[in-house]
């Protein structure tokens, strides 16, 4: 089994989605020793984010794409999505920022969202390529969004569920921490909380 393994949050060990995204790798490798995990810090390895001339590489653009940088970006985006093809589990520390996803993972999501490899279009609409994969999600957020005012602002969990979905990922499940601005006391009941779901979440991923 191949787990891959991506964090997206720019707190360094201050994070609580970077906490939560190895609790549940730990978790993983608990019930599958063997497996092997791929870890991309979305950070620290910085993907630019998707232009033209990247685009002109895996979609029919009339861009020119063929200086050097641009080949190399090619070649990161089909690695990408050769790591994300090869993967059985997929763990995404997620972060809120701004009622949405952080632009780094943005930027991988740009990436591996390729007609004819993790999508494709039919007379009938576009079928997801990349299904059988399962997803764990560790979503923290500074304030509650699962219910109350707030929920409508959630374009963090909807869109993930959205564009994995639309590759035709749909097992997710979520490890949630909210209320984490809310002062340190909040934040540390907000992780406990968190942490104490994730080996059932492990095991419901798993099948076991």
């Amino acid at each position: 089994m191949q787990v891959l393994h991506l964090d997206s949050s720019i707190l360094d060990d201050a994070s609580g989605s970077r906490a939560l995204s190895a609790c549940i790798v730990a978790a993983l490798l608990e019930h599958e020793p063997g497996a092997h995990v791929v870890y991309r810090d979305l950070v620290t390895e910085v993907i630019p984010h998707l232009d033209g001339p990247i685009a002109a590489g895996f979609r029919d653009l009339p861009i020119p794409s063929d200086d050097p940088r641009t080949a190399g970006e090619h070649v990161r985006s089909n690695e990408l999505v050769q790591e994300l093809q090869a993967s059985d589990v997929i763990v995404v520390g997620a972060p809120m920022y701004n009622f949405s996803v952080a632009s780094q993972l943005k930027a991988w999501i740009d990436r591996v969202m390729q007609p004819g490899k993790t999508f494709k279009y039919t007379p009938t609409g576009p079928i997801g390529l990349a299904g059988g994969k399962r997803v764990i999600v560790a979503s923290t957020r500074g304030g509650v969004y699962t219910a109350g005012p707030m929920a409508a602002l959630d374009f963090q969990e909807g869109y993930l569920k959205a564009a994995l979905g639309f590759m035709g990922i749909t097992d997710m499940h979520f490890v949630r921490a909210e209320s984490m601005s809310k002062g340190p006391e909040s934040r540390t009941q907000a992780m406990d909380a968190a942490r104490s779901t994730v080996n059932a979440t492990v095991r419901q991923a798993l099948g076991a």
